[in-house]
């Protein structure tokens, strides 16, 4: 067992640190930080590049499913079957 396990000298000066640290002045933030953060909150709002209603997921995988569909080759949908070139087998 090592030697600092059982020496109350020890606890004793862990106690007179956190004596010392529980005396200690709050910390306090610089004079007008939070109309700081404000502002720049503000500032972010105002400069979104997305549009209001898109910032919502419903909407965006909305837009998203609809990209997919019109951006498909729909004739091979409408058939049901798969061309005969994409089918055949590759000759050299």
């Amino acid at each position: 067992m090592p030697e600092f396990a059982n020496d109350p000298e020890g606890d004793a000066e862990w106690e007179g640190l956190l004596q010392q640290l529980r005396h200690q002045p709050l910390a306090q933030p610089r004079p007008f930080f939070y109309g700081r953060v404000q502002a720049r909150l503000a500032a972010e709002t105002s400069r979104a590049w997305l549009p209001g209603w898109m910032r919502r997921p419903a909407y965006a995988m909305l837009v998203g499913a609809l990209v997919l569909v019109l951006s498909g080759d729909d004739k091979a949908l409408a058939s049901g079957t798969i061309p005969p070139a994409a089918s055949a087998p590759i000759r050299r």
